[in-house]
């Protein structure tokens, strides 16, 4: 009676044990772990031991995911209400720079709208060709990617030269009618911000706080039109 036949027996008469316990004890096996035999019964336990730390160990990725998506979830809820809140164009940007810098730690944002009437002087109104708004248009999705390759980089200015990889996330629906970028000096990762999966919530935030109405967009009395970075105290 070969090896293969003893498994096959012990596999079709479970109660082979109930009948024998004795051969639980009597019967030795190599230690996983070590040279000395033990009984088979407690190499079971050793196996049962190792099964139940593999369990742990992924039951306590899963919980560390969870909180992690908590965490985010929390950041972008703060972020939706700062852009609900936020009464012009001057404060709805500003409320993006800074979530997306304070809370994600993102360290190079740049944002381009077009299709709406927002004031000339502002950095997000400046001009962007065809080709830029024809790519944006296709993505139909976040897109990830090494700088080098990207059309984007100039919009980072003076930081372009530190950015390594780009996140691109169109905004608007059936209509794109701008282009939110992440830069990052690694590639791929910003202090534990996937590159454009969870930046996506916070453009399409960004996107549905979009006033509807142009008038809207204009920035109230006391504001020094040249850029959406300035304070939202000059707003009140």
């Amino acid at each position: 009676m070969n090896a293969e036949e003893i498994a096959r027996f012990l596999r079709s008469h479970p109660q082979f044990f109930d009948q024998h316990p004795e051969l639980l004890e009597s019967i030795l096996v190599p230690h996983p772990y070590g040279g000395r035999a033990i009984p088979l019964a407690e190499r079971q336990a050793v196996a049962l031991r190792d099964k139940a730390r593999l369990l742990e160990g992924r039951l306590g990725e899963l919980i560390k995911f969870g909180e992690e998506n908590d965490a985010i979830s929390e950041k972008v809820h703060r972020l939706a209400v700062a852009l609900v809140g936020a009464r012009d164009f001057p404060a709805l940007a500003h409320s993006l720079y800074f979530h997306l810098r304070e809370d994600f730690a993102v360290p190079h944002v740049a944002l381009r709208v077009w299709g709406k009437a927002v004031p000339a002087d502002f950095t997000e109104a400046e001009a962007v060709d065809g080709a830029q708004r024809q790519l944006a248009a296709t993505m139909g999705a976040p897109q990830c990617g090494p700088a080098a390759a990207s059309p984007f980089i100039p919009w980072f200015r003076e930081a372009a030269e530190h950015v390594r990889s780009v996140a691109l996330v169109p905004l608007g629906e059936s209509v794109v009618f701008g282009l939110l970028a992440r830069g990052s000096s690694g590639h791929g990762r910003a202090s534990g911000f996937p590159a454009g999966a969870r930046l996506s919530p916070c453009a399409e935030a960004f996107a549905q706080a979009f006033p509807r109405d142009a008038r809207e967009l204009r920035p109230r009395p006391g504001c020094a039109v040249r850029s959406s970075r300035c304070s939202t105290r000059e707003f009140t």
